[in-house]
C-alpha cells in the first residue's frame, strides 16, 4: 500500500495526471499538467514542488515532472481504484460510460483497499475499464500498449480503437449515440487541416469526427501499416 497520512487527495490528482501525460508524452510539462487538473500554471508549479518534497517526482525546468518509483506506485494504485470504480458503476449499477467518471473521481480517495479487492473479485479480476484504459494489477503493474491518436492516423491507415479519455462526457456519449466503442476496427478515409475533422469508416459506416475527439481517441495501429 503506498498511501501515507502525508498524501492528500490533491496530491493523488497531480501523481495521477503526471503519469497519464508521461503516457502520452514521454513527460509532464508544468503548462500541460495545468491544463489537465484545471489550475494556472503557477499553482501546478507549487504543487509540483510539494511533491518532489515527499520523493514523488523529480523535476527539472526543461524536462518537466516525472514520477519517482514512489509516485509511479501512488499514481497507479489511485488509477487501479478509478478504473475498476468506473467499471463496476457500468456493470453492476448499469450507469452509462459517460456517467462514471466523475463518480469515480470522488471515490478513488476513499476506497479502502479491503472494498478495492472484493470489487476487482466481484468483476472477475478485468484488464480493462469501459474506456477501454488498462486496469493495473493488484501488485499495481500495468501493460500500456502502444497506440496513436487518432489525429495523428493518415487516410488509408487503419486499426483498432481501444481507448478514449474519460474526462469528457458528451464526447462519449456522442460516440454511443453512433455506436461507436473500443474494439471496434477503423480506417481513416480523409482528414482536414488545421485541426479540422477526421472521417473515419467504422463497420462500413463513415463518421465525421471533430479535431478534439479524435485526439482524445487511440488506436493500435494494424501491424502491416
Amino acid at each position: 500500500m503506498v498511501h501515507e497520512q502525508l498524501i492528500s487527495a490533491a496530491v493523488e490528482d497531480y501523481a495521477k495526471a503526471i503519469y497519464e501525460l508521461e503516457v502520452r508524452d514521454g513527460r509532464a510539462r508544468t503548462s500541460a499538467l495545468a491544463d489537465r487538473i484545471s489550475v494556472t500554471p503557477a499553482s501546478a508549479s507549487q504543487m509540483v514542488k510539494r511533491l518532489a518534497e515527499l520523493g514523488l517526482v523529480s523535476y527539472s525546468r526543461y524536462r518537466g515532472a516525472r514520477l519517482t518509483e514512489k509516485g509511479r506506485r501512488l499514481a497507479l494504485e489511485v488509477i487501479r481504484h478509478h478504473r475498476l470504480l468506473e467499471l463496476f458503476l457500468v456493470e453492476e449499477f448499469g450507469m452509462s460510460w459517460d456517467q462514471v467518471h466523475a463518480e469515480a473521481e470522488a471515490l478513488e480517495h476513499v476506497l479502502s483497499e479491503q472494498v478495492e479487492e472484493r470489487i476487482a473479485a466481484r468483476l472477475g479480476e478485468p484488464v480493462v475499464d469501459p474506456h477501454g484504459d488498462p486496469i493495473p494489477t493488484v501488485t499495481l503493474e500495468i501493460e500500456e500498449c502502444a497506440t496513436r491518436g487518432l489525429e495523428s492516423l493518415e487516410p488509408g491507415e487503419r486499426g483498432v480503437f481501444t481507448r478514449v479519455s474519460d474526462s469528457e462526457p458528451a464526447m462519449l456519449r456522442f460516440l454511443a449515440e453512433r455506436g461507436i466503442a473500443p474494439g471496434d476496427r477503423l480506417e481513416v478515409v480523409d482528414k482536414q487541416p488545421f485541426d479540422g475533422p477526421v472521417f473515419v469508416r467504422f463497420s462500413g459506416a463513415v463518421e465525421v469526427l471533430g479535431g478534439g475527439l479524435a485526439r482524445a481517441m487511440r488506436v493500435r495501429l494494424d501491424p502491416e501499416r
